[in-house]
């Protein structure tokens, strides 16, 4: 089992990878990683899962005014929004919207259908991490 402790430092995102379990000796250790989040357009991909993560995937999001990411859902997989900047709303299908503001952090359950709105009059830049559930 591993834990990735985000920090943000400037336009810097942070990773440390911190083994809690020892892992196989045949199995690639993941590395500490430094990636910056100055990305062109509105989507960056920063970590892809397998061999970086044991299956997380990350990515940087700027939205202008107005804008959104479109309805999706991350099938068995949870998310995770973390606001940097501006505000907006996260909408989870058949639910009221939820509004957030920077700083802040959103969650969402495995099989939800949602989009995320910059209903602010700034950017709205955020990181978001999606990962495997262990669904009972």
């Amino acid at each position: 089992m591993k834990r990735i402790t985000p920090t943000v430092i400037g336009a810097t995102l942070i990773l440390f990878t911190i083994a809690l379990l020892p892992l196989p000796s045949q199995e690639p250790r993941p590395q500490p990683l430094t990636l910056p989040l100055e990305c062109p357009g509105g989507d960056c991909p920063l970590l892809r899962g397998t061999p970086q993560t044991a299956g997380m995937r990350s990515g940087f999001v700027r939205l202008k005014p107005g804008e959104t990411v479109g309805w999706h859902t991350t099938g068995k997989n949870e998310e995770s929004l973390v606001v940097l900047r501006g505000r907006g709303e996260v909408r989870l299908e058949g639910q009221p919207p939820r509004a957030f503001a920077a700083p802040a952090l959103a969650y969402i359950p495995p099989a939800t259908r949602h989009n995320v709105a910059n209903t602010g009059d700034a950017l709205l830049e955020y990181v978001y991490v999606v990962a495997p559930a262990k669904v009972p």
